[in-house]
């Protein structure tokens, strides 16, 4: 083979690299925006949980579903059922010592009878808001079984690659697990994930995994990574979701593992198609800074073992 030729073979390595996984996203994208699910489990002896239940099953409502969404991101709760003291007790169960309540809100009117300006009583309907504290089921002991029940056929934790958790132990990043939730926490510098066992397979775990992990190489005292990002959906976030997804891709390609390319990624990503079509170097701009974050996790590792040695 010539000089030229293992340019050319080199060439189209890269090619395969850097804009298979993106030219496949956006010929779905452009087939319309899907539904996203995410690639781990949100069942639950409820059923598939959107919205946070009462102790009966009931979803709560309105401003209560952001509190307790929120409450559930916070503090790692998987479970989405919440009670109240008095509620766990009727049910024969006991908040543990120590455990901290999380607010709800009960909206409602109650009528007033006026006299008005002709002398005449009228009804008049007083609108009222009051606060009380409710419990997840995972801070209360003694439930019925169901209340704690997981998915079925969780993913085994024989299925762990090690190379691949050595890997992100290396980075030095602070990984937590717990709740259904994959997000970096810039404030507290964390990664934070479901746990292993709540992923449907083990590639879609550690796909999960390195994508937060190059949302957190973007911090000022790391890569200093910038585009402005000010809301969901907005040209900056839209940007750094797709180096995120980009450099997890380049991580798993390094790591010898082979998630799909899936249709609820597509969905998820749908906010690039725009940026995509009106600048035609996004993906050339947001691949470079992929493999920057990549490089960096990988340099990581290097630093890593020589203070091991």
């Amino acid at each position: 083979m010539t000089n030229t030729n293992i340019a050319d073979a080199n060439g189209a390595g890269r090619k395969d690299v850097y804009t298979k996984v993106t030219e496949r996203i956006i010929s779905d994208l452009e087939q319309g925006i899907r539904p996203w699910m995410k690639p781990w489990s949100g069942d639950h002896a409820a059923g598939r949980i959107t919205k946070p239940l009462r102790h009966n099953g009931t979803p709560y409502r309105g401003m209560n579903i952001l509190l307790l969404w929120g409450e559930a991101m916070a503090k790692g709760y998987a479970a989405p059922i919440w009670m109240t003291y008095k509620q766990a007790q009727e049910l024969g169960a006991n908040v543990r010592k120590g455990e901290h309540g999380s607010l709800v809100v009960y909206a409602n009117t109650i009528s007033k009878t006026e006299t008005n300006e002709q002398g005449e009583d009228v009804e008049r309907e007083i609108p009222f808001m009051k606060g009380y504290t409710v419990f997840n089921v995972e801070q209360v002991d003694g439930l019925p079984a169901h209340y704690y029940a997981q998915p079925e056929n969780p993913l085994p934790l024989s299925e762990r690659i090690e190379h691949a958790d050595a890997f992100i132990t290396g980075t030095g990043a602070t990984v937590q697990h717990g709740g259904n939730s994959a997000f970096f926490a810039p404030s507290r510098d964390v990664v934070q994930l479901p746990p292993f066992e709540a992923f449907k397979d083990k590639e879609s775990y550690y796909a999960t995994a390195l994508h937060e992990l190059t949302h957190w190489t973007k911090t000022k005292h790391r890569l200093d990574r910038d585009f402005s990002a000010k809301r969901f959906g907005d040209d900056g976030y839209a940007r750094e979701e797709l180096v995120a997804e980009l450099g997890a891709a380049f991580l798993c390609a390094e790591l010898g593992i082979t998630p799909e390319v899936r249709e609820d990624h597509a969905a998820y990503l749908g906010h690039w198609l725009t940026v995509m079509k009106e600048d035609k170097r996004a993906i050339f701009s947001a691949a470079a800074h992929a493999q920057r974050a990549a490089d960096y996790l990988s340099s990581l590792q290097q630093k890593h073992e020589s203070v091991a040695a």
